[in-house]
């Protein structure tokens, strides 16, 4: 059956380790879009940091932002998904925070909150290309609906964390590490794989006409969703476990390449 939708990961796998889209992705993509094909980013990242990938690529069609948490169009701004965490559940993870003296960055409002900036703060505003806000003990109030929340710590403090947040919250939050030092928390609803289906049933894609690619737990829902699965070369062995498909790392444009075997081929 043939690809008419195609769900791209951005770090580490659309992305190359310069955070770059290289020509051969953006031709690949071009033709693609030019075929019909629906491509579209699917990424934990807020939606202000991918949106200018988008604009680059130029794709008019709604990304997913915040691991499936925000749904919204490039070009009219239209919000097709908006699935913030429960403020009571946000106010309980900032106050574990808080406790146990982790590091933690609060998404509301696509604008980006901490307490103090940092070495963490200052990695992923360079990273994500955004500005962060520093509020001090304002942070831990949880005054608002979260987008999505980040815990960043060494990878071995990241395992800890999970084990430590997965125990205490169960299924009320979506609990993924992304980054080996990043754990992200979303509402239990917010997924890539939820919101790849949420896309497709609105595009009148079927299941099996779908092809996701990532390289990382949060991208977990969406390979196990997708008809044509695609792990990155780089990708994790858990996720290239429960792939279908397994294309060339990031640094060997392995978009470009499962794009070009898989859609145009």
């Amino acid at each position: 059956m043939a690809i008419k939708l195609v769900a791209l990961d951005l770090d580490d796998t659309l992305l190359n380790s310069k955070l770059a889209v290289s020509p051969r992705a953006c031709e690949a993509i071009r033709q693609a879009v030019a075929q019909g094909v629906t491509v579209t980013i699917a990424t934990g990242r807020m939606y202000r940091s991918a949106l200018p990938y988008a604009r680059q690529l130029g794709l008019d069609v709604p990304i997913i932002t915040y691991n499936g948490a925000l749904i919204k169009s490039c070009l009219s701004g239209e919000v097709l998904l908006d699935q913030p965490i429960e403020r009571k559940l946000s106010q309980q993870v900032l106050a574990l925070c808080k406790e146990r003296g982790w590091y933690i960055q609060n998404y509301v409002r696509d604008e980006l909150y901490v307490e103090k900036i940092n070495q963490y703060a200052e990695q992923y505003s360079r990273l994500a290309a955004v500005p962060v806000t520093a509020v001090g003990d304002r942070l831990y109030d949880g005054e608002e609906s979260s987008n999505k929340m980040l815990i960043m710590s060494t990878p071995e403090g990241i395992v800890e964390i999970y084990d430590i947040c997965k125990a205490l919250f169960g299924n009320q939050l979506s609990i993924a590490i992304s980054k080996p030092t990043y754990l992200e928390i979303t509402d239990p609803l917010a997924n890539k794989g939820r919101a790849l289906a949420f896309l497709a049933d609105k595009l009148g894609i079927k299941k099996e006409e779908t092809m996701a690619v990532g390289d990382s737990g949060n991208d977990v829902d969406m390979l196990k969703y997708a008809g044509w699965s695609v792990a990155m070369g780089n990708a994790s062995a858990a996720v290239k476990a429960i792939a279908r498909l397994e294309t060339l790392a990031n640094d060997a444009d392995g978009v470009a390449e499962a794009i070009e075997k898989y859609v145009l081929a």
